[in-house]
This record gives C-alpha cells, structure tokens and sequence, in this order.
C-alpha cells in the first residue's frame, strides 16, 4: 500500500464529522466509564455509564447499559443488554426509560495497512413508564482505528440511527440521527484506558431545521 493511501482513507473517513448547515445547535459534554471482564468459555461482561449535559438543557441523562456477551467466532460477538435511562432537564427528572439490546461486533471486517476496520448492529426495543407502546430502532456503526505515536490511537466512527417504528415519543419512521466522531485513546496502566475526542449528533427533523449537537467526550475504561 502506498504511503500517501491510509492518510487519504482518514481525511475521506474525517470529512463524515462535518454536518450541513442548520438553525438549532447545542454544545454539550458526554462522560462514560466502562468496566469490561472476561469470563469462562468465551462469554464477556460489560457496563458502561454515561453522563450527559448541554448548554440547552443542563444535565439530561444518566444511562446505564449493561451487557452479556459471547464470542461466536474469529471476531465476532453477539450480547444481550439492558438499558436503564432516567431523563432530565436541568438536572430536574422528567421521564424513564427502558430498552432491551441485541448486539453482534465484528472485531475485524478488513485491515488496510495500520488501519483496523470493525463494525456492529444493534438492534434496541425502548420503552417509556407511563406509555403502553414500543419503540423499534437499529443502530449500525462503522469505526477505524490506527496507532498513532507511542501508545496513542486514533478512532473514526460513524453510527445511524434506524427507527424502524413509530409512536408517541418516536415520531420519525426511517433515519432519526447521525453520530459521526473521531477520538484519541491511551493506556493509562495495565486496567484502565482513557479517551478523549469530538461527536457531532445530526439529528433529522421533518418539516423543519435539523438539530446539531457538538460533543465533547471524555471516557474511562478498564479491562479484566
């Protein structure tokens, strides 16, 4: 592969983080902590909680998403989950919800020089307390990653949002959201690994503006 080829594919891959033009924007910060463990014949453990506030509405959600896994085969990996997702505005609550997870990661769909290509689809059932109706979505994503120096590494994802359903807290059928972004990640010893990096949230809006969220994220992760 020719030198100048892996900063082509990144600067193609870099450009997926700019969104159109559009009125309603927000800034906001996300924070998650994630604690992986492997277990006996193959099966894998995960919870990862997520903190998140914008200048619009303060702090507005608390997620927590649990995870089962199992590796299936060479790089790939179903999970079952749950996800529990108190609301907020202002740090005032306002709803819960609820949604059941299922998984597959596929580890490693190509490898062009130093970059490592993986995927994942989710598929989510969400529920709101107080509302007797189901809301269906998928969620592919598609992420790069590449060391750096030393023992940084850089990542580029792009993840849509399907929803494959509507009711009366999921209005729009088909694609509702785009999260593209691109992070950098360290060791910080043997366990924990931190990352640091930028998210841009499309949200599509029928009849109207579309909504832009610039994301600061930061998030801790440790491994056993």
């Amino acid at each position: 592969m020719r030198r100048h080829t892996i900063p082509a594919i990144f600067a193609a891959m870099a450009a997926l983080i700019a969104s159109p033009a559009m009125a309603n924007e927000d800034t906001q910060a996300w924070g998650t902590v994630t604690i992986k463990a492997a277990l006996p014949d193959d099966f894998k453990i995960e919870n990862e909680l997520v903190f998140r506030t914008s200048d619009a509405k303060g702090f507005y959600e608390l997620e927590n998403n649990f995870m089962l896994g199992r590796k299936v085969g060479d790089g790939v990996t179903v999970w079952l989950g749950y996800t529990f997702n108190p609301q907020y505005s202002h740090g005032t609550f306002t709803r819960r919800e609820h949604r059941f997870r299922q998984q597959v990661n596929f580890d490693s769909i190509a490898t062009l020089g130093k970059v490592k290509v993986s995927g994942r689809v989710r598929l989510e059932e969400r529920w709101r307390e107080g509302i007797s109706e189901t809301g269906w979505r998928l969620r592919p994503q598609i992420k790069a990653s590449m060391p750096l120096t030393g023992k940084l590494k850089l990542s580029v994802a792009s993840e849509s949002f399907f929803n494959l359903n509507t009711n009366s807290f999921q209005t729009n059928g088909g694609l509702d959201r785009l999260r593209n972004s691109i992070a950098v990640s360290a060791p910080l010893n043997k366990v924990v690994s931190i990352e640091a990096g930028y998210l841009n949230q499309h949200g599509f809006v029928p009849n109207g503006p579309d909504k832009s969220d610039h994301v600061l994220t930061m998030g801790l992760t440790a491994s056993f």
